[in-house]
C-alpha cells in the first residue's frame, strides 16, 4: 500500500503537523463556503463578494501593521465593509455596482498605504504574497479554534435565516408581500458572507478567495437545480479542491528543483476552474445530441402543409 501511495503522497505527509493543520482549516472553510457561495452566486452578488476579498487586503495587512494576526484583520475590515455596503444600499440592485466601487475603492488605497508600511517600517518579509495569496502551511494550530469558532457562526445565521433568505432571493417582491423583513434578512447575510470571505482569505489568500466562495457553488448549481443537494455538493467540490490543491503543493517541494514549492492557491484555483469546466460537459453533450436529432435538410413539403 506505501509503495502505491508513494507517487502521490510525498514522505512525511502524513506526520507533518502543518499539513494536519492545512488540510483541517481548509475542511472547516469548505464547509461554511459551500452553502453560503450558494446564495451568493443565486441573488447574484459575486461582485460584492469578490470585493470584499479585495477589501480583506485592507485588513490583512493593517493586522500585520500592528502584530496581530491576518485573520481578524480580515474579520474586522470585512464586517466593516459589509455594513458600509448595507449602508450605501447594496441591497438595492441600482445602487449595489455603486456601493461596491466606493467602498472598494478606498479600502484599496489603505491597503496599498499599509503594505507599503508593512515592508517599509517593520521589515515584514513575506507580507504581501501571505495576504493576497496566503500561505495555509505557515498557519498554527492555535488558529483552529478561531476558525472553526468563525465556522460555526456562518452555519448559526444561515441556519437562523435560510428560509426568509431563500424567498428573498428567488421572489423578493413575494417575501416583502409575505412581510418578511428583506433588509434585516440581506445584513445579516452579508455579515456572514463578510466572516466567510475572511475564512477563505486565510485559506488562499484576499484576492483569490472569491474562487473559493463562487467556483464550487456555480459548479454545483450547474449539475442541480435543488438548493439543499446544490448546497451539499458545493461543500463536497470545496473540501476535494483543497485538499488535493495541499497535496499537489506538498508535493511539489520535491519536484525540480527541489525546495522551491508551488503556492497551494494556485492549485485550489486550477482544481476549481477545471471543476467548472468540466460540470458544462453534460449541457454540451445534450446539446449536441439534440443537435444530431434535428433533419439535416430543411422541412419538407408536407412538413409546411404544401
Amino acid at each position: 500500500m506505501s509503495r502505491l501511495l508513494a507517487p502521490v503522497f510525498q514522505t512525511g505527509f502524513f506526520t507533518s503537523s502543518p499539513v494536519h493543520t492545512a488540510l483541517i482549516i481548509a475542511a472547516a472553510v469548505a464547509v461554511v463556503a459551500g452553502p453560503l457561495g450558494l446564495f451568493t452566486v443565486m441573488r447574484g452578488q459575486s461582485f460584492a463578494a469578490e470585493s470584499l476579498g479585495d477589501i480583506g487586503t485592507t485588513g490583512g495587512s493593517a493586522a500585520f501593521l500592528v502584530g496581530v494576526g491576518a485573520l481578524w484583520g480580515f474579520v474586522a475590515v470585512g464586517l466593516m465593509a459589509a455594513a458600509a455596503m448595507e449602508l450605501v444600499g447594496i441591497q438595492r440592485t441600482r445602487g449595489r455596482d455603486l456601493a461596491t466601487g466606493i467602498v472598494l475603492g478606498a479600502s484599496l488605497g489603505l491597503a496599498a498605504l499599509f503594505l507599503y508600511l508593512d515592508t517599509t517600517v517593520h521589515n515584514t518579509t513575506g507580507a504581501a504574497v501571505t495576504i493576497l495569496f496566503g500561505s495555509i502551511f505557515a498557519i498554527s494550530a492555535s488558529t483552529i479554534p478561531v476558525v472553526i469558532a468563525l465556522g460555526l457562526s456562518v452555519i448559526a445565521i444561515l441556519v437562523a435565516i435560510h428560509r426568509p433568505l431563500l424567498l428573498s432571493t428567488v421572489q423578493p417582491d413575494l417575501a416583502a408581500a409575505r412581510g418578511v423583513p428583506v433588509r434585516i434578512v440581506g445584513a445579516a447575510y452579508l455579515a456572514a458572507l463578510a466572516l466567510t470571505i475572511a475564512l477563505c482569505a486565510t485559506t488562499i489568500g484576499s484576492l483569490l478567495s472569491t474562487a473559493l466562495l463562487i467556483g464550487p457553488a456555480a459548479t454545483a448549481l450547474r449539475l442541480t437545480n435543488r438548493p439543499a443537494m446544490a448546497a451539499l455538493l458545493a461543500t463536497l467540490l470545496g473540501v476535494a479542491a483543497t485538499w488535493i490543491g495541499i497535496v499537489l503543493a506538498y508535493d511539489s517541494f520535491y519536484w525540480p528543483p527541489q525546495g522551491h514549492g508551488w503556492p497551494v492557491s494556485f492549485f485550489v484555483v486550477s482544481l476549481v476552474f477545471v471543476f467548472y469546466l468540466l460540470s458544462g460537459l453534460p449541457a454540451w453533450r445534450q446539446r449536441r445530441q439534440a443537435r444530431a436529432r434535428r433533419p439535416a435538410h430543411g422541412p419538407g413539403i408536407a412538413e409546411v402543409g404544401l
